[in-house]
């Protein structure tokens, strides 16, 4: 992997891939601009329900970083049941409050932490076929126990496009305004997330932001290193499902910790990912390229995709920090380089709502 320590004009962000994990994790906390602001705003603790998972660490150690930035005191509390000791550590190092609860169990509802705004994490995607009765349990029940928890306080609720159709490639994406028609129970269980908090906030004024996120990447998972991960193995790429939207989890973290300044009484709807509907062949073509190996495709591209039009968030936040070409040659080296992968495969070219 490159250490080069060039970086872009007016930012503070490199062009070249993180070296290791740790340079890895520290750009994904790094906040972007008006992060501390929005937060700061709310006017006390901030609590992240579910934060042991792939990104509420970094999520949440960039809170920390921009109330720093902004000489706010308030605290950063970290809910999960922190089953991985390495991720508690390395929030309560870098000044993350850790309150290990199992959010499953209505009797540890009563210790949650009280807060000036609240971060939804949990949800539960991979292994969700052949345990749906776990699936509901996690994606509505959690749901309906945290929002009666955290009556009236501003909250944003992380979903996922999977709540939307497939649409034709020239659609260009589901917009927040078209309607939910989930396929398969996973997408049906977040849709119920989504009415539950939805309830919250029209029945006891909990301001409201709904995160749809689809999908966010970074070295260690995501779409771009799933199809990676195959290249590197000699494994064949399907482009059956024939195009994603991706965006960079360091833009993510940043625009779900400002939509809690959108937060509203009648629930805000976000799309959130990148603007480009990239075809995945391509994204295999790019890292082929990268890491040296010609890519084995198989499939034939179906006319229609799970996409998202993210338009609304690029108004509100800008466009992502780490453009598209970039992410994909970082990701290219760092599975080339034999850096780590989390092994949670996205199962992105799922087109019947199976995980």
């Amino acid at each position: 992997m490159s250490t080069a320590t060039t970086r872009i004009p007016g930012t503070a962000l490199p062009t070249t891939c993180p070296r290791d994990e740790a340079e890895l994790d520290e750009l994904l906390s790094r906040p972007l601009p008006g992060v501390g602001k929005a937060l700061a705003a709310a006017g006390g603790d901030i609590v992240m329900l579910g934060a042991g998972g792939k990104i509420g660490p970094t999520m949440a150690r960039m809170a920390r970083r921009a109330l720093d930035e902004v000489g706010s005191d308030a605290r950063v509390i970290a809910v999960s049941r922190f089953s991985d000791p390495a991720a508690r550590e390395q929030l309560e190092s870098n000044g993350v409050l850790v309150h290990p609860a199992d959010l499953s169990d209505s009797a540890n509802y009563a210790d949650l932490p009280d807060a000036a705004a609240m971060f939804y994490l949990a949800a539960m995607k991979f292994g969700t076929a052949g345990n749906e009765h776990q699936t509901w349990w996690s994606n509505a029940a959690m749901p309906a126990m945290v929002a009666d928890r955290y009556r009236g306080v501003p909250s944003v609720v992380y979903s996922t496009g999977n709540v939307y159709p497939l649409t034709p490639l020239g659609y260009g994406g589901s917009a927040e305004s078209d309607p939910a028609e989930p396929v398969g129970e996973y997408a049906q269980s977040c849709l119920a997330r989504e009415r539950l908090f939805s309830y919250a906030a029209h029945t006891w004024g909990t301001p409201t932001t709904l995160f749809r996120l689809n999908y966010a990447c970074e070295m260690r998972y995501g779409v771009i290193a799933d199809v990676a991960t195959k290249i590197a193995a000699g494994e064949p790429v399907d482009v059956t499902m024939p195009a994603v939207n991706v965006a960079w989890q360091g833009d993510i973290n940043a625009w779900a910790l400002r939509s809690i300044a959108v937060a509203d009484s009648d629930p805000y709807l976000l799309n959130a990912t990148g603007p480009e509907t990239v075809p995945v062949r391509r994204i295999a073509q790019w890292l082929g390229e990268e890491m040296g190996t010609e890519p084995i495709i198989v499939g034939d591209e179906a006319t229609d995709a799970l996409l998202s039009d993210s338009s609304a968030a690029h108004e509100l936040f800008g466009y992502p920090s780490v453009p598209l070409r970039r992410l994909v040659r970082w990701v290219g080296q760092w599975v080339s380089g034999g850096g780590r992968q989390l092994g949670k495969a996205t199962k992105f070219q799922q087109r019947e709502g199976k995980f």
